[in-house]
């Protein structure tokens, strides 16, 4: 439990400390790296390729390929979430968790609104087909902008 806490603090200090210029609408699997240079014009088949490439690390990762575009919490949120998604699955099924809390922390919103956010995430993923970390990135994305933007941090 300890071992589990101190890795959630020292990724989440990780993505809190990157400098950032905010961007709004970036998901990063379209818009970042190798399937956004290989196909900018086509966000489906950019993220295809990214997933194709390396599941996408790259793309949540870019810092080289893609500057102007890849940076700001949500691409941070990303990348947290593809280096934490097996423990977020279970996070979220328990409807609590360190990892959560953390991702929620990058992702700039209250703590006052984490459970709130928290249920209607878990109530979508039992339903939804939520097997990679992209659906589950844009899951979390799709309900922040859509019924928090006012309890988290405009990206």
């Amino acid at each position: 439990m300890i071992k589990r806490c101190l890795t959630a603090a020292v990724l989440v200090s990780a993505f809190v400390s990157m400098p950032s210029k905010a961007k709004s609408g970036i998901n990063p699997w379209q818009q970042c790296g190798i399937g956004a240079m290989v196909f900018p014009d086509n966000g489906v088949a950019a993220a295809i390729s990214n997933i194709i490439w390396d599941l996408g690390t790259t793309a949540v990762s870019s810092n080289i390929s893609s500057v102007e575009s890849c940076e700001g919490a949500n691409v941070k949120t990303a990348q947290f979430i593809q280096q934490t998604f097996p423990v977020l699955e279970q996070e979220i099924a328990q409807g609590e968790g360190e990892y959560i809390a953390a991702m929620l922390n990058v992702r700039g919103c209250d703590v006052t609104a984490h459970q709130q956010i928290i249920t209607s995430v878990r109530n979508d993923y039992a339903n939804a087909p939520i097997d990679n970390a992209q659906a589950f990135y844009e899951l979390v994305e799709g309900k922040i902008t859509t019924n928090f933007s006012s309890q988290c941090a405009a990206i």
